[in-house]
């Protein structure tokens, strides 16, 4: 057997094969919910119940949705450029930590001049990280992903010692968190008596705003140039290096940005648990969406309700939650085997 390039590829094969992906991958996985003796057509009734069952759980959904949407748009704009950056969860804590800087009491401003002064700091705190690796790239040609993904540990230590430290909020009762963003910069809720903030209209902007930028303007076809052939871009007239460093801005930025929108739209104070690993899974949420901005929007809605319908389905069936990640993680293996066969068809000898 050999892979042969497909001559011209179907608009319902690019569509229709990461969702038979994903259906395969649904399928796979009820093995092992069998395996630990429960109903698969029970368990994942619970799953779809916990996630979209109520009008609190899809809050909830959403609400979860809105920092992997962020995080998997910083992945999505990175590698269309081939910049591997693998530091999504250091630069979601430094566009945090520059919110909690200017967002508890430096700054007396009024809410809607306040907000969009913390989303700001956040995303140049967030694109200013990664534009380290980015020159020890572009100047040295050290690898980015050893770099990237070393920076979430120092900047997650940094962290540990503001809120042990300098910033530990003295009102706390010794928990180690920093003092509260003032009420003036926190996002307003969509929803009342839920967690839903208006960080997710910020999300879904984003991503349209990636979209056409990657779509639509010469920034966004000189990144996808120097991704597609970096030698090839330069030998254009396209400057590679100033446009991996935008592209490295960018990234951060929205990393950043998820940060941002978690702190003073959910959370409210700084902490070591602020994140439980949307940078990590926002390289998922991107690659599951082929890169694609608008694909991400539905990526990370799949995403986040795989783990809140698993937290429902564990606490009604004896079936560990850890069954997202493994949902998750086949999802993605089954949806790059199926972009290779949209883009190759198998052929015998």
């Amino acid at each position: 057997m050999r892979l042969v390039p497909r001559d011209n590829v179907s608009v319902s094969l690019v569509i229709g094969g990461p969702l038979l992906a994903v259906a395969a991958s649904m399928a796979l996985c009820s093995l092992l919910i069998l395996w630990s003796g429960s109903s698969v057509t029970e368990a994942y009734v619970h799953l779809v119940k916990g996630a979209l069952g109520s009008r609190f759980a899809i809050s909830e959904t959403l609400a979860r949705t809105t920092p992997l949407m962020l995080t998997g748009l910083a992945a999505a704009v990175a590698f269309r450029a081939k910049l591997w950056n693998i530091g999504g969860e250091g630069q979601f804590y430094a566009g945090a930590c520059a919110a909690t800087f200017f967002g508890t009491g430096m700054l007396d401003l009024p809410s809607w001049l306040l907000i969009p002064t913390l989303c700001v700091a956040g995303a140049l705190a967030g694109g200013l990280l990664l534009l380290l690796p980015t020159y020890l790239k572009t100047l040295l040609k050290v690898d980015e992903v050893v770099t990237t993904l070393l920076l979430n540990f120092i900047v997650l230590l940094f962290v540990n010692y503001l809120v042990f430290g300098p910033w530990k909020d003295p009102m706390a009762l010794g928990w180690p968190q920093a003092a509260p963003i003032v009420e003036n910069g926190l996002l307003p809720m969509l929803l009342a008596k839920t967690r839903l903030h208006a960080g997710f209209l910020i999300a879904l902007a984003s991503a349209l705003g990636a979209w056409v930028l990657m779509r639509f303007t010469v920034w966004g076809y000189e990144i996808r140039a120097v991704g597609a052939n970096a030698r090839a871009a330069d030998f254009a007239g396209i400057p590679v290096n100033r446009t991996v460093v935008r592209t490295a801005l960018i990234s951060g930025g929205l990393a950043g940005l998820a940060g941002v929108c978690e702190l003073i739209g959910l959370k409210g104070y700084l902490t070591l648990d602020l994140s439980p690993g949307f940078g990590y899974t926002g390289i998922v949420v991107a690659m599951l969406a082929g890169l694609n901005p608008v694909g991400v929007i539905f990526s990370a809605f799949f995403v986040a309700v795989v783990y809140n319908g698993a937290d429902a389905m564990s606490r009604a069936l004896s079936v560990s939650n850890y069954i997202a990640d493994v949902i998750t993680a086949t999802s993605l293996l089954a949806v790059l085997v199926s972009m290779l066969l949209t883009r190759y068809k198998i052929k015998l000898r």
